[in-house]
């Protein structure tokens, strides 16, 4: 094991191996099969691109975790992992992509031998690593077991921040505000959009100062014009253009932490509708970041800012917003609570949330958003120090 790679301490690991299990208890679990690359990195410190086949986390309630995944990839598990070489587990690799075998065969075996051939065990069966052969194959292979859905079960475990996950999410905020500062200074009428793209990847990954850039959950989305209208369009060849807007949805991460930030730029004179509909987003914006703390409820900021909105006679649905921290691809979000109308998560102290009350019209785009910790007292703090406005360039 090569402590110098793993990037918490050993209280740390400690903390969250005893939640977990606490919530494992509390649902009558025997043990839990993790497979959501995010959890088992936050359980185990494991970090590596292997999450396109099947790995995992096995957690019971005594004992460290034990990792299992491709062979190939038990040597990245013993180079960045906290738990001892004997509970590090690679199958071969003539269980990758076969038809003859799965992987969850070999997967079974080790359960047999950890006693858990009679067990309660869940799995994160909502989860884009988990599929439903290997569902399948697993519960033929454990027909006495009870396999049951424990979907988000460590996720929930994650969404209060410790002080030294609170520490990483700061750096990756300064990396934040680099790339969208990249952004924003690059933007000119005739510069290719993937052109653009590829200076704020380099941002990015270069970092501030002794900071190094991760590579971020989600590619960077920068769509200009009509193609502003949507949420999640990417980029192409063309030119950015005059008189047209394009928001950039961008994070910097710090080994595997993210503070997403949207900004938008125009290029030319806005129109009048734009320039109003940012002044009700900024006014949304302050009266949710007042809402949003320990005490109240996620739904409380979605109200306070869409009630702005309605105000301003401008009419939003979706949800405003959703907790991040550690993340792999697809997506920096942890799929726990969300800041809309229904959710009534309590906030409390540690909590850190994207603030995400962007707005997509009939056509253009303005996202304006914010990286937010919930503190112990008053407000929510900003954690990523960028001028909130839409940035003209005439």
């Amino acid at each position: 094991m090569a402590r110098e790679n793993i990037p918490f301490s050993s209280a740390e690991y400690a903390r969250r191996i005893a939640l977990t299990r606490s919530a494992m208890e509390r649902a009558g679990l025997d043990a839990i099969f993790v497979t959501d690359p995010s959890n088992m990195a936050w359980l185990t410190g494991y970090d590596g691109w292997s999450f396109y086949v099947h790995q995992g986390v096995i957690l019971t309630h005594s004992g460290e975790p034990v990792w299992w995944g491709r062979y190939m990839d038990s040597i990245g598990a013993g180079r960045t992992c906290w738990m001892a070489p004997e509970n590090i587990h690679g199958y071969a690799d003539h269980f990758v992509q076969s038809t003859l075998r799965h992987p969850m065969q070999d997967l079974a075996g080790h359960m047999r031998a950890l006693g858990l051939e009679r067990a309660r065990i869940g799995v994160e069966m909502e989860n884009y690593y988990y599929s439903a052969k290997a569902h399948a194959v697993l519960t033929g292979e454990l027909p006495d077991s009870q396999i049951t859905d424990a979907t988000a079960l460590v996720n929930w475990q994650r969404i209060v921040k410790s002080g030294e996950e609170i520490a990483f999410i700061r750096n990756a905020a300064r990396i934040s505000e680099k790339v969208i500062a990249t952004a924003i200074a690059k933007a000119e009428p005739g510069l290719r959009k993937n052109e653009l793209v590829a200076e704020i990847f380099h941002a990015g990954i270069t970092g501030v100062e002794d900071i190094w850039g991760d590579y971020p959950a989600i590619v960077p989305l920068t769509p200009s014009g009509l193609d502003a209208t949507a949420a999640h369009l990417t980029w192409n060849g063309d030119p950015m253009r005059v008189n047209e807007a394009t928001f950039f949805e961008l994070s910097g991460c710090y080994r595997r932490y993210h503070a997403p930030l949207c900004r938008t730029v125009y290029l030319g004179k806005p129109p009048q509708e734009m320039l109003d509909a940012e002044q009700a987003q900024l006014e949304g914006i302050a009266a949710g970041l007042d809402a949003a703390r320990a005490g109240n409820r996620a739904c409380d900021i979605a109200n306070a800012f869409i009630g702005v909105l309605k105000k301003h006679g401008i009419h939003r649905e979706g949800r405003c917003g959703y907790p991040i921290g550690l993340s792999y691809p697809p997506d920096w979000g942890e799929r726990t609570a969300s800041i809309r109308a229904e959710d009534e998560t309590v906030l409390q102290p540690g909590m850190t949330f994207h603030f995400m009350p962007a707005l997509w019209m009939e056509s253009w785009g303005l996202e304006t958003t914010e990286t937010i910790l919930i503190t112990e007292n008053g407000p929510a703090e900003t954690l990523c120090n960028v001028e909130r406005k839409l940035f003209v360039k005439e």
